[in-house]
């Protein structure tokens, strides 16, 4: 086999995000659930753009979120994503690359526009996300670069892409370049209601083996194996992946892999002031210390660090030198 060009490439949803602060009746007037995430459309997105209050605009999209944090860490990465040639894919596009990572997907011409997420932040720091996926769900497989899949440690997939059928038949494409070339798997269902809309899908990828490394939280784990107890949970889903992570909020997270079993503590701060990525950028904490051979306690303690410094700011992207923070505090 060998030496991949790439540590990780990603196939997800390259998405704006709008964030904004509001108070928890405005969720209620909205109709919305306290920390939940939907989808909407384009009638939808307007009516809530015009409910919010001041925002900020910053590139997201669960996968690319993670590569950003992978990418300031010093790994070398990829995205597969389908952008609208409108203002906002530009404003997506420059920030991929700005990360590092390369990106080299056409913008598509046409009236759908870039994706683009309506994120109401309550003073809990809990995020209520709405995602109007726009042109995010037009990548078709003709996009996937086997060549460039196979040149890559690790293929990395986002659960969100997998409801529209283009995009997911673009990474069933990439799952198959991926295990030709001999690499790594690693998937996120990204939310309890897409496993519900496809559990079986997923169910089937994990037993036939197309499935290397599993992230998820607590709740998506319920809602995969069926089982609300958090034991019998882990037991069924770690004897079907090579690795599982399964995170659990303030409570911290869990890592399987071959019989060995790690947990850590949540990192403590200041304030939580905005939970957006952080699930994304504990992935990101984890898989750079997995192709970095870090041993699994050390990866699952960077991937609480990263998430730590993502949840002390707004946005899904890291504010600090990545890097410098976790060596500093990998060595207290």
């Amino acid at each position: 086999m060998t030496q991949p060009k790439l540590d990780v490439i990603a196939i997800g949803n390259a998405i704006i995000d709008v964030i904004g602060n509001c108070q928890d009746s405005l969720i209620d007037d909205l109709g919305l659930t306290h920390g939940g995430m939907q989808l909407i459309d384009a009638d939808q997105a307007r009516t809530l753009y015009a409910a919010m209050g001041p925002a900020r605009e910053v590139s997201g999209g669960s996968a690319a979120n993670t590569l950003a944090g992978l990418a300031a860490l010093g790994a070398q990465c990829g995205f597969v994503g389908q952008v609208a040639a409108d203002q906002l894919g530009e404003v997506f596009t420059h920030d991929i690359h700005a990360a590092g990572i390369e990106f080299s997907v056409p913008a598509r011409a046409g009236e759908t526009p870039t994706a683009r997420c309506l994120i109401f932040v309550t003073p809990d720091g809990q995020r209520t996300m709405n995602t109007f996926l726009g042109a995010s769900h037009l990548l078709s497989a003709d996009m996937v670069d086997e060549a460039a899949i196979a040149d890559a440690a690790v293929l990395y997939l986002e659960g969100y892409l997998w409801d529209p059928v283009e995009p997911r038949a673009a990474m069933r494409k990439a799952i198959a370049a991926a295990r030709a070339a001999g690499r790594k798997i690693a998937f996120t269902p990204s939310e309890s209601f897409i496993i519900d809309m496809h559990r079986l899908d997923f169910l089937e990828l994990i037993e036939d083996g197309a499935i290397d490394l599993m992230f998820c939280n607590e709740h998506e784990m319920a809602s995969l194996t069926g089982k609300p107890g958090f034991e019998d949970g882990i037991a069924q889903l770690g004897a079907k992946v090579d690795v599982l992570v399964v995170t659990r909020g303030a409570e911290g997270a869990v890592a399987l892999q071959g019989g060995e079993r790690v947990e850590v503590t949540a990192e403590p701060i200041d304030r939580v002031v905005d939970t957006t990525g952080a699930g994304d950028l504990f992935a990101a904490g984890f898989l750079y210390g997995h192709v970095r051979g870090k041993s699994l306690a050390d990866s699952l303690r960077m991937g609480a660090l990263c998430a730590s410094e993502i949840i002390s700011h707004y946005g899904a992207r890291p504010e600090c030198d990545l890097a410098d923070f976790v060596e500093q505090r990998m060595g207290q």
